[in-house]
């Protein structure tokens, strides 16, 4: 009921400001910061692109870091955006790294650290700079990362409203939201190291709304800790303290996936818009009409910008279209999980013995301290059917009538996009929110199911056979087609992302026209 009475609430509010925003004359301005990791860039870059297509300026923020990347794997066209669509880039207070740009992804603990300590006068400077600049409009809106919250202060400052959007799943940022009270309860820190080991972890939490019956090890990595000062644990619980001054959450998530969660969020925060799956409202959302510039082609420049930090590889798409049908296993571990050599031989020989054609994205850091080594004789038995590379347009793929099932980390972006296609999926979660991802998969969804983390070849053999020719994998296809429907019914005019994302932008404008009013 709550949901639904919000839904009318923003309905009305929406009828009401048809005439404010099509009298408004005045260009927003939207500053989008995202945390400098891939799985955090490639969805704030969607969102930006769909606030851009609504008549927003847009200015998208990265580290040094990840905009010299950018640069070195993708050339310097990557970042020079458009007239109304560009970027900026803020230092990480980390020291010059040593290793190689182009394939280094920064330690996940050392970065939020430092980024969360010296990240705020970097960013005032860049705001006070862009709202004293005669070459852009002035700035409107913050749409920070949830893991960004050192945004809200400066943005609280200088006096722009910010709009939070987690890049997480509901159930995630859910199970974040509860950190604090696992701490205050005694489950964490853990005791001793023998809690890693002795079955604590299966430990079930009955007390938390819309996550009863959850165990410890479902919850995000964080909190396998024995350290009561642990960098993440108490980087996560300060974030979501934080996130409550926003003027809205944000979710790349759809109403019906998450529903139970949702209204456990939203008990606790004062709006929450769910907007997803963000790869599909793009192709829904209609870009406003009165957006106007010189050549006229600004929409189509814009569209093309991506934000990889590897460069992709279109072969596979070709590769993809010679399979049958339903014939191919894709395996795409995302841009931060690593691996053990014996971990990538056994998923290798699992993958060999399936006797599946399969992609498989291997990217250079995938292998934890060391180079990447396959068995010359995995090489030489799988070449008539398999695809070996770097990277690839994820959402290609997985829109691809090819794919059978997708072997995955759990990442959200990898299972939301997932769930939009209607691939089902096996898990292997890696480390965050990653595990809670993999349990909704595989029991509250049912279109996946697990392989655990002390992987064997032949459990990946076993799991891929049943996935792509056993009866289970039959109905949780079917379940995950049904999901897939659901998605494009949410995102659809009238559908709740469709809804929410129009709100969003019309909460933007509002308060773009009161600005202007009051100047």
């Amino acid at each position: 009921m709550t949901y639904i009475y919000n839904q009318l609430t923003i309905l009305h509010f929406l009828m009401g400001s048809l005439v404010l925003n099509k009298n408004n004359k005045k260009k927003g301005h939207a500053v989008c910061i995202p945390y400098p990791a891939q799985g955090h860039i490639s969805p704030m870059l969607k969102l930006s692109k769909l606030l851009h297509s609504h008549g927003f300026h847009i200015t998208f923020v990265n580290t040094l870091y990840n905009h010299h990347r950018l640069v070195a794997s993708r050339g310097p066209e990557s970042i020079q955006g458009t007239t109304s669509f560009h970027f900026e880039a803020i230092p990480d207070g980390l020291p010059p790294s040593d290793k190689d740009s182009i394939n280094a992804t920064q330690d996940i603990p050392t970065l939020s650290n430092s980024i969360h300590k010296t990240g705020a006068a970097p960013f005032r400077d860049l705001l006070r700079r862009l709202d004293a600049s005669p070459d852009v409009p002035g700035v409107t809106c913050v749409v920070s990362d949830g893991a960004m919250s050192f945004t809200l202060d400066v943005a609280e400052e200088l006096g722009v409203p910010e709009f939070v959007f987690f890049t997480t799943s509901a159930c995630g940022f859910l199970a974040y939201v509860y950190y604090e009270e696992l701490v205050k309860r005694g489950y964490v820190p853990f005791k001793d190291d023998g809690c890693f080991t002795n079955g604590y972890l299966d430990t079930t939490i009955d007390w938390i709304p819309g996550l009863e019956g959850i165990r410890l090890r479902d919850l995000p990595t964080f909190i396998r800790t024995t350290d009561p000062n642990a960098i993440m644990l108490n980087f996560n619980i300060e974030q979501l303290r934080n996130a409550s001054r926003a003027k809205a959450i944000l979710l790349n998530t759809f109403e019906d996936l998450e529903e139970k969660v949702l209204k456990a969020i939203r008990s606790c925060f004062r709006l929450v818009l769910t907007i997803g799956p963000l790869q599909l409202i793009s192709k829904e959302i209609t870009p406003c009409s009165t957006i106007t510039t010189k050549d006229g082609h600004e929409h189509e420049l814009v569209s093309s910008i991506e934000c990889n930090l590897w460069r992709e590889d279109h072969e596979c798409i070709n590769w993809l279209d010679k399979r049958e049908p339903k014939s191919v296993v894709y395996v795409n571990f995302g841009s931060i999980t690593v691996m053990t050599q014996e971990q990538l031989s056994e998923f290798a020989w699992g993958l060999a013995n399936s006797g599946d054609y399969f992609l498989w994205i291997i990217r250079p850091d995938l292998v934890s301290n060391g180079p990447i080594l396959l068995p010359k004789e995995f090489i030489l038995e799988t070449k008539e059917r398999a695809m070996l590379t770097n990277w690839c347009a994820q959402e290609k793929v997985l829109s691809h009538p090819s794919l059978g099932v997708f072997l995955t980390h759990s990442g959200w972006n990898s299972t939301i996009e997932s769930v939009g296609e209607g691939v089902p999926m096996i898990c292997w979660p890696f480390f965050a929110e990653q595990q809670t991802n993999c349990k909704f998969v595989c029991s509250d969804w049912a279109n996946g199911i697990e392989i655990e983390s002390d992987v064997r070849r032949d459990v990946v053999e076993r799991k891929i056979r049943e996935m792509m020719e056993g009866e289970t994998g039959k109905v949780l296809r079917e379940k995950a087609l049904e999901w897939r429907l659901k998605a494009r019914v949410a995102v659809k005019p009238g559908g709740s992302s469709y809804i929410n994302f129009n709100y969003l932008i019309n909460e933007l404008l509002l308060d773009n026209s009161n600005s202007t009013a009051n100047n």
